[in-house]
């Protein structure tokens, strides 16, 4: 973990907060690339998951925050954040990262989901890659970077109240042969976008998201008990219908490494030996789903009667 202080609070558009944080004792913060994203400790107790900004700083990290009415209590606790207060916050991860040997990348980014793909611009600007942006928001006065975006030539911005819809399909089409695909948004934005690349047969290994909040999943079956069996002991693990995977083996005594708690940030995978999951999460690629190797216990559960773990 890492101690930081916020050093300056400034709103980057309409509802949406910038954060710079700094280390606590003036050193300078581990690098990372862009993608990459931070857990923030939060003096409630609650963890959340955000994009940095600007990968060519080594002394702060750069956030941006939308206030959510939909949220589970974060983002209003992070706007409420004032210069001084110091927070802990994990190393960067990065399971968004840029494919180097990509001749060409698409960057698409809907809403507040333009801070990882803004990292992203200003990374493959600097090292003279082939890029194009295209940025959707509601409007130009609540969109972050707005103004900088738009004065660049490989940069394209739409706003629903000056309609200038993106036409996903014309942009696609367009593009670089063997170009790879990134997208951050809402759920219904990423899947427009993949489900137009699909249509005109762009192969999965192109095709790169993140979600900043898993996207509803509704069981046909509804939430079923299943049980949970330990590979290395035989122990068996009953997982009630209001229970979830995770919660059990923390009552159990396992050691899960868990963040987002929604199938998104991939903390918790877990191996399996045997089972067939009902998968919830948003961070597995469907070829993972379709292994039946590998289980978030945050948020997925068993079509079968039970999961064998590898633990």
């Amino acid at each position: 973990m890492l101690d930081v202080v916020i050093a300056n609070t400034q709103p980057l558009a309409a509802g949406i907060c910038g954060l710079t944080l700094k280390s606590v004792d003036g050193s300078c913060l581990p690098a990372f690339e862009a993608g990459a994203h931070i857990d923030i400790h939060l003096p409630s107790g609650l963890v959340r998951q955000y994009s940095l900004i600007d990968p060519s700083r080594d002394d702060q990290y750069q956030i941006g925050v939308l206030l959510d009415p939909q949220s589970r209590g974060g983002s209003a606790e992070v706007h409420g954040l004032e210069v001084g207060q110091q927070l802990s916050v994990s190393e960067p991860r990065n399971l968004f990262a840029l494919d180097a040997d990509a001749p060409h990348a698409l960057l698409f980014a809907g809403g507040i989901g333009i801070t990882p793909i803004f990292a992203m611009a200003s990374s493959l600007r600097s090292e003279g890659k082939s890029f194009e942006l295209h940025y959707s928001a509601r409007s130009r006065k609540s969109a972050a970077f707005a103004d900088q975006l738009s004065s660049q030539a490989d940069c394209f911005c739409y706003f629903n109240d000056e309609d200038n819809a993106l036409d996903a399909m014309r942009v696609l089409t367009q593009a670089p042969v063997e170009s790879h695909l990134y997208v951050c948004g809402p759920a219904g934005y990423i899947e427009h976008i993949f489900e137009t690349a699909r249509q005109l047969g762009w192969a999965e290994e192109r095709l790169h998201r993140e979600f900043f909040a898993a996207p509803e999943v509704v069981s046909e079956d509804g939430d079923l008990a299943f049980e949970l069996v330990i590979a290395s002991t035989g122990q068996v693990l009953e997982v009630g219908e209001q229970d979830s995977a995770l919660e059990v083996l923390e009552d159990a005594g396992f050691d899960i490494p868990s963040s987002c708690e929604q199938g998104v940030c991939g903390s918790c995978v877990t191996r399996l030996t045997d089972g067939v999951p009902d998968h919830r999460d948003s961070f597995l690629t469907t070829t993972e789903q379709a292994s039946n190797q590998l289980f978030t216990p945050c948020c997925s559960r068993a079509k079968g009667n039970r999961l064998v773990l590898d633990l």
